[in-house]
């Protein structure tokens, strides 16, 4: 079955491409700071790394700027609606995040725009997610092996982590300029990909010169002199907020939604949510690393059971009106005027961006990477 026309592989697609883009790392366009950089005691790439091994953030808050110019068509912002996750949509465009870190159970992230604030809590094993355009919230209580936060990087800090699980012999590291971000002097280091089939040129990562955080991640596609994405601090304090700050005090008339409880460890066949996401196998390593994704013959993995909603594979997902659904039916419709390719790994459509690729295959497979499409074609046929 295509993956254009399966509902389980677009809910996913898009989150994971999103992912791609910035498992190498995220990116700035422009700089969020001006002025003389500052004369800070000469560092090593190896030393600046061991700082940034090193570093213990034991709390924090700031505001975080998000800028993505990755040369997308409309498809990114549909991410939210067609995988669930509004974090997603931090692909495109600018987006003004604020955050606080009080701990690895305390965490809480606002997302601010001209229509409103999203903001995603956790205190504890309790997680709320409050949208204040629809003045709704829901709560759901952790299980000790439950994932916290939505998984896009909305910090350097986050992003960083991902980079230096990058770094091999694939990776040339060096040190940059030093610079200031939000008011604080820092240390760069320069992440270059040897294997010239990356659409990476380089990932730059600022870190403070005295707390060893990132306070700035870029990444610059190849044969580009601005960076395609950015996550850049442009104000921080290193000071542990107070507990009030991860209290979710719901606003008058907020409904709310009380989620079913997570049972400790659940195997994928046995999730609730039966639009399960596929299979993932790796082609490659390190920068040209390709993800590839195999539909069974039903379009879902574990058999083609019906959704949570009664959905069979290949129908929509949800009732008339249902975001889930309209957003599929969007994102359907937009991969489906992608450019056709051929060759001798079969055919499909392309989507390309700034710094990766992803080839949909007319057999049900998706394979993506921060790789030229000719990479991608090499996976396919293998």
């Amino acid at each position: 079955m295509s993956v254009l026309k399966n509902r389980a592989v677009l809910r996913w697609l898009v989150p994971v491409t999103a992912g791609v883009a910035v498992v190498g790392g995220g990116a700035a366009i422009g700089t969020l700071a001006a002025g003389a950089d500052p004369a800070l005691p000469p560092r090593t790439a190896a030393q600046l790394l061991e700082d940034l091994r090193s570093s213990r953030l034991d709390g924090l808050s700031g505001t975080v700027v998000q800028r993505a110019d990755l040369g997308l068509p409309p498809i990114a912002d549909l991410a939210g609606a067609a995988g669930g996750n509004e974090l997603a949509s931090l692909v495109t465009g600018t987006h003004t995040v604020r955050v606080w870190y009080g701990g690895p159970d305390r965490q809480r992230i606002a997302l601010v725009d001209t229509l409103g604030e999203r903001d995603m809590l956790r205190n504890g094993r309790d997680v709320w997610t409050w949208s204040s355009r629809t003045n709704t919230a829901s709560h759901r209580t952790l299980s000790a092996t439950d994932k916290t936060m939505p998984s896009a990087p909305a910090t350097p800090v986050e992003a960083a982590d991902k980079a230096l699980a990058a770094i091999d012999p694939s990776t040339a590291v060096t040190v940059g300029r030093t610079a200031k971000v939000a008011g604080r002097d820092v240390y760069e280091l320069v992440l270059t990909p040897r294997d010239k089939d990356s659409l990476v040129h380089q990932v730059r990562v600022a870190l403070d010169a005295k707390e060893h955080v990132p306070l700035r991640f870029e990444v610059l596609a190849d044969g580009a002199d601005q960076p395609a994405f950015e996550v850049a601090f442009t104000q921080v304090d290193f000071r542990t907020p107070d507990a009030d700050q991860f209290r979710f005090n719901p606003p008058p008339g907020v409904t709310v939604t009380e989620e079913k409880a997570s049972a400790p460890g659940p195997t994928r066949q046995h999730r609730p949510d039966a639009e399960q996401r596929p299979d993932v196998r790796t082609v490659g390593t390190g920068w040209t690393t390709v993800l590839v994704a195999k539909l069974d013959a039903a379009g879902l993995t574990g058999g083609g059971a019906p959704s949570a909603r009664g959905a069979r594979p290949g129908e929509s997902a949800g009732p008339a009106g249902d975001p889930g659904r309209a957003g599929a039916d969007a994102v359907a419709g937009l991969l489906g005027g992608l450019p056709k390719v051929s060759g001798d790994w079969g055919s499909g459509r392309l989507l390309t961006g700034k710094l990766f690729s992803v080839l949909l295959t007319d057999d049900g497979r998706v394979l993506a990477g921060l790789v030229t499409p000719e990479r991608l074609y090499q996976a396919a046929k293998g």
